[in-house]
């Protein structure tokens, strides 16, 4: 009941994360325009055909291909995105013949994606940008099968235990991040085995990942937390890779080690599940996960956990699936796209004014 992603946004994301320079939205210039200029921060440049009541009626081939010599001659790209919105694929606009007729040298990638693909779901929007990529042979079809089952499987983990169970479900902002913080530090102190899992998805991996760089040695220098991550660098789209490698090589450089890699970032539908297969081999008191916590079966595992997730409606349904507490980091793809760092969390904030607060001395 509640507003969801769009299958437009998903087709924007993914012809992002395939490294095209130019996404052009054949529909009005405020379609997904949060979206389109959100992507202007990762080096996407994002135009539209500005569709208004007349080509609602009469179409508007005419002005998509003077949209794409327009494209041809500002940006001289060599990817293009052409997505379809509601506008246009309502009136059965032909995008393909527009494309075939303006003739211009870069390699267009034709997506018929609307707001109500299949049921809605967004994922349809992603899998549309794989199908068209693989008919112009920029990725492999065997790619094209493997993204297209691990999106089939975000879209079943949402239905089934995330935020699109098909009831309305109020925001929350979670358990208190001062309290969480300090229920996490004082299971270290105590001597705690403790877990931290990242079972992140794109670019907001690296605000999840602050996690995995708080400096726990500083307080507890004999309790270090294991690290569980879906950060395999030789798995999914060019820039999901270097996503993965460049976490990798920070981490490294923070002198922190990852002890099981569970996947790719792509993979986070089934990586949570490989990720509890380890924890089970283990004897933890505490798990923390971050990024989509709900992929992972945290009902398996009879220990106390923290959730740490971008998702206001999420709370409730991560509370009934098992989690003890859980935090909410809100905004996340705003404040990671167009980095290449790990960007600071809230609750990564706080756990470091604790661990501050327990260095300084007592005042005497």
């Amino acid at each position: 009941m509640h507003p969801r992603p769009s299958p437009i946004a998903a087709s924007l994301y993914t012809l992002r994360d395939l490294n095209a320079d130019v996404i052009i939205l054949h529909g009005p210039h405020g379609c997904c325009f949060r979206t389109g200029r959100l992507l202007e921060n990762d080096g996407v440049r994002v135009v539209t055909t500005a569709m208004s009541e007349n080509d609602f009626i009469f179409g508007a081939a005419e002005k998509l291909e003077e949209t794409l010599h327009e494209v041809e001659e500002l940006f001289h790209p060599q990817l293009v995105g052409l997505v379809g919105t509601c506008a246009s694929m309502i009136i059965g606009e032909d995008m393909q013949e527009a494309v075939n007729n303006a003739g211009i040298p870069a390699k267009v990638l034709t997506v018929e994606s609307h707001g109500g693909l299949s049921e809605g779901d967004n994922t349809e929007g992603a899998i549309a940008v794989l199908e068209a990529a693989q008919r112009e042979g920029v990725i492999p079809a065997e790619e094209t099968k493997r993204q297209t089952r691990m999106l089939k499987k975000a879209t079943e983990i949402e239905k089934t235990r995330g935020m699109a169970q098909g009831k309305y479900i109020a925001p929350s902002y979670g358990d208190d991040k001062e309290e969480v913080a300090s229920i996490l530090l004082e299971a270290l102190e105590r001597g705690d085995k403790i877990a931290l899992v990242l079972n992140a998805k794109k670019e907001t991996s690296y605000l999840f990942a602050d996690l995995l760089k708080i400096p726990f040695k500083e307080v507890c220098p004999g309790n270090k937390p294991a690290i569980i991550a879906n950060l395999d660098p030789a798995v999914g789209l060019p820039r999901i890779r270097q996503h993965a490698q460049n976490i990798h090589q920070e981490l490294g450089e923070t002198g922190q080690k990852v002890e099981s890699i569970t996947g790719g970032l792509d993979e986070y539908p089934v990586t949570g599940e490989r990720a509890v297969e380890f924890l089970e081999k283990e004897d933890f008191d505490l798990v923390v996960v971050a990024g989509v916590p709900h992929a992972l079966p945290i009902e398996k595992l009879d220990i106390p956990s923290i959730a740490i997730t971008d998702g206001p409606r999420l709370v409730e349904p991560l509370k009934k699936l098992g989690y003890t507490w859980v935090v909410t980091e809100l905004d996340a793809h705003a404040k990671t796209l167009g980095t290449d760092k790990i960007v600071e969390s809230d609750f990564g904030s706080v756990l470091r004014a604790k661990i501050n607060d327990k260095k300084s001395p007592n005042p005497t």
